[in-house]
């Protein structure tokens, strides 16, 4: 691995830690070196706060060494005025040395943009470093821009047998450990979704209580109001959107949207792209699960699995024809394998 590589490595690191926490802006690391040393480093930490650039400028101590020094950052400065004045200008302005650049950002604001606005001031731009890494970084960002809905990740808990519950009713699958898996999960996403029948046999909060984090955005299917509104899904701990073939409106936090049944999932990606929706866990149940699954409409899968648990009779759990996971963690007497769709 190469200095320039080692230094967008690190901008991921920071970018990481805001994870969950900057919608609808990106994950952004920052990194300023000179002469082989960091001597300022930064990330996104919300939107409307400072990006990682100006983060990583304001902790430089000797502002002097600047014009002397590199720039390293994971995606390309911005060149817009949002809440923030664009980053590039300041790049220009304070006369970088050299700007690294991780991944191009597609967002049709930027674009190529600001690294143009650094181009044309005389400033040395390299850019496509680590770049597979910085988009997965931002698959979110990038899904939600170019695709125009959310990046979309299935998850279920099955039985050794196959099973997601005993008889129809709710039964524990995973472990403790696992559980606490689950509820990072929740609180590195945007948004969760379940459908009628999960709801009024469950009864979820769907919220992240074993971890530190913020509550995703709730998404009920619930054609037609199934689900009685003193259920924890209506509680004021987060937004929830309800997804319906009768009502419009906004009562509190609760927010209904129409959509038609002939359409449903094509009119559901655009509800939660006009809702500015990056991304959502899609937790079930199986009919719910296996409509995304046969439109192809997943970027990842995340199926836990308890071997030794037989449950015999109970909800079957959807079927990922003959894929293999990219990635397997075992904890405890679970199992959790991610898979990507076959593209």
């Amino acid at each position: 691995m190469n200095n320039d590589e080692l230094y967008i490595k690190r901008c991921i690191e920071l970018a990481e830690k805001a994870l969950g926490k900057t919608y609808p802006n990106p994950l952004v690391g920052s990194v300023i070196v000179h002469n082989g040393k960091i001597i300022g480093e930064g990330y996104h930490h919300k939107a409307g706060e400072n990006h990682a650039e100006i983060n990583a400028i304001n902790s430089v101590e000797n502002k002097e060494l600047i014009p002397e020094s590199t720039i390293y950052v994971s995606l390309e400065p911005c060149a817009h005025y949002g809440k923030t004045p664009p980053c590039a200008l300041k790049i220009k302005e304070l006369r970088f040395k050299k700007v690294v650049i991780g991944a191009m950002d597609s967002h049709d604001k930027v674009n190529g943009k600001g690294k143009k606005i650094i181009q044309d001031a005389g400033i040395e731009v390299v850019s496509g470093i680590l770049e597979k890494e910085c988009i997965e970084l931002n698959k979110r960002f990038f899904t939600y821009h170019e695709k125009k809905r959310p990046y979309i990740i299935l998850k279920w808990a099955q039985s050794g047998d196959g099973f997601l519950d005993k008889d129809f009713k709710p039964t524990a699958i995973s472990n403790s450990l696992v559980n606490q898996f689950v509820h990072q999960l929740r609180a590195d996403e945007h948004a969760i979704l379940v459908g009628t029948q999960t709801a009024l046999n469950d009864n979820p909060s769907l919220t992240v209580r074993n971890t530190e984090g913020t509550n995703p955005v709730r998404v009920l299917i619930d054609f037609d109001l199934k689900v009685p509104n003193n259920f924890k899904l209506f509680n004021d701990e987060a937004p929830t959107l309800v997804i319906n073939t009768t009502k419009e409106g906004a009562e509190n936090n609760i927010k209904f949207i129409k959509v038609g049944k002939e359409n449903f999932l094509q009119d559901l990606m655009h509800a939660l792209y006009k809702e500015q929706i990056q991304s959502i866990i899609i937790e079930g149940g199986t009919y719910t699960l296996q409509q995304f699954i046969n439109a192809g409409l997943w970027d990842e899968a995340v199926v836990i699995r308890n071997e030794d648990l037989k449950l015999e009779n109970g909800t079957k759990a959807p079927k990922l024809d003959c894929l293999t996971p990219f990635k397997i963690k075992t904890i405890r007497d679970n199992t959790i394998s991610f898979y990507q769709p076959n593209i």
